[in-house]
């Protein structure tokens, strides 16, 4: 794949994690058209890959705009001109909540950036998921992703979104700039690629 790269400084930790985030990850085969249909296939082992893109590589910016589970609108706008870290989930997904504590690990490690974290439940309705969040303690809201397709599409046009969890890093300029296919077993991964796209200059 075209400038896409996996990131030197994790790479050998990727690969560390990698063998028992394959065994958990909750694969799906064409998880574009699950978000469409809203069906729930289980759980598949996918495999854990990480990829960081080079900027001149890095397709459109994002362009999204969806409601989270206390009933707010979101969107792209919202977090113009910073790193945007947006991680793809459902309650019922085992790795899903296996890496939630990592995932807030890695908020509490960036806050002093100009970084901000968005949850997309892709399966289940806000009594749910504010459920799921009270249980691990999340501190970002999620859009509810079960039954609006705008949100769907505006991710799954962009990157192939082939497993859950799948966490994206959105650079400042609104592109994709890493992706995360499968649990996150060590914050550091996240915060590494974080950091490289908080350093970037436009």
């Amino acid at each position: 794949m075209t400038g896409v790269r996996w990131p030197r400084r994790i790479a050998a930790a990727a690969i560390v994690v990698g063998l028992a985030a394959a065994l958990a990850a909750c694969a799906n085969d064409d998880l574009a058209q699950q978000y469409l249909s809203g069906s729930d296939q289980g759980f598949i082992s996918g495999d854990f890959q990480v990829q960081e893109t080079d900027p001149a590589d890095r397709g459109e910016p994002i362009v999204f705009t969806g409601t989270t589970q206390d009933g707010d609108t979101v969107g792209s706008s919202d977090y113009a001109g910073q790193v945007l870290v947006v991680n793809f989930w459902y309650a019922a997904c085992g790795p899903c909540r296996a890496e939630a504590p990592q995932l807030e690990k890695a908020v509490s490690a960036v806050s002093d950036e100009d970084v901000s974290f968005l949850g997309v439940n892709i399966y289940d309705q806000p009594q749910t998921v504010s459920s799921f969040m009270a249980t691990y303690s999340i501190s970002y809201p999620s859009i509810i992703a079960v039954d609006d397709s705008a949100v769907n599409l505006a991710f799954a046009d962009a990157v192939p979104l082939t497993a859950v969890p799948v966490t994206l890093v959105i650079d400042k300029e609104g592109r994709i700039a890493a992706r995360i296919v499968g649990q996150l077993t060590d914050a550091s991964i996240l915060t590494t690629l974080v950091n490289d796209a908080v350093a970037e200059t436009s």
